[in-house]
């Protein structure tokens, strides 16, 4: 097999290692390491939290970081000393965002849900530690669950804020569960963490969560995860619906259904990835 070989500017070539012994690839691999621990941060970061969550070098973490600064994909705090997401990386977030129109996207698969759930049906994405909903189609009943496109809430004690949570690295869910804290707001939310790391391992074992009035007394929930062209989950789909209707008697009915239909729409974002060059994670 031949050698992968970079040209360079000048005209010579190099080995895919740069001049400190570290792959190339490598060295990409741990920028997006970082990068990505960075965007679930809730709070600006330092270099040996980063070094410790990441499990790379002090040193290797400053080099990397030196680099991002200068390209404005992270931004160092002078005071503190810390870091986050700079403004080139909230670009591409942004532009992202805008290519992808959810509610053109999923308003049919929603639809569906609502005729086999007979409640709202909702789409939510990951942004830092919260859920946010980006597309709903909403019960044709009049008693129904409504919340506001762009709503974000906890992901602790929400059914696609679970799902959301449970299919993140091990560090960047630690890092959530530890710096977003884990309020009480019902009797049912799950304060513990351990408590929640298991139920986020049965999340990934079922592949549905449900929220059993943990953020809102009276409310029930079952969402599953959406997958991207990349295999990666890049949105959670849930139905939503008082729990004098909806409740845990009904999840072994549903949650299939539902899994089947986040399938059906996760082949969609493939097809849309290969048409029409949408990006997603």
């Amino acid at each position: 097999m031949e050698e992968h070989r970079d040209t360079l500017e000048n005209g010579s070539t190099s080995s895919a290692s740069d001049t400190n012994g570290v792959n190339s690839v490598q060295s990409v691999e741990r920028a997006l390491d970082l990068l990505e621990f960075l965007a679930q941060s809730p709070n600006k970061v330092g270099i040996s939290e980063l070094s410790a969550a990441t499990g790379q070098p002090v040193a290797t973490v400053h080099r990397l970081l030196m680099t991002l600064v200068a390209r404005e994909y992270v931004a160092r705090d002078s005071r503190s000393r810390r870091y986050t997401l700079g403004s080139a990386a909230h670009a591409l977030v942004n532009i992202e965002h805008q290519i992808m129109n959810w509610n053109e996207v999923a308003t049919s698969f929603l639809r569906e849900l609502v005729e086999i759930g007979g409640e709202t049906a909702n789409i939510a994405l990951l942004e830092r530690d919260r859920a946010v909903y980006v597309a709903q189609v909403p019960s044709k009943r009049m008693v129904r669950m409504f919340t506001e496109l762009g709503n974000r809430v906890p992901l602790h004690c929400t059914g696609c804020g679970k799902v959301l949570l449970a299919y993140q690295s091990a560090n960047v869910a630690n890092t959530i569960i530890n710096q977003a804290g884990l309020r009480n707001y019902t009797d049912r939310t799950i304060t513990d963490p351990d408590q929640l790391r298991q139920e986020l391992e049965t999340i990934r074992q079922q592949g549905y969560a449900v929220d059993n009035g943990e953020q809102e007394e009276g409310v029930f929930c079952i969402a599953v995860p959406v997958y991207s062209p990349k295999g990666k989950v890049a949105a959670a789909m849930s139905i939503s619906g008082p729990a004098s209707r909806l409740d845990n008697s009904r999840t072994p009915e549903l949650a299939p259904r539902l899994i089947r239909v986040s399938k059906a729409l996760s082949d969609k974002l493939v097809e849309l990835y290969n048409n029409d060059g949408y990006t997603l994670i």
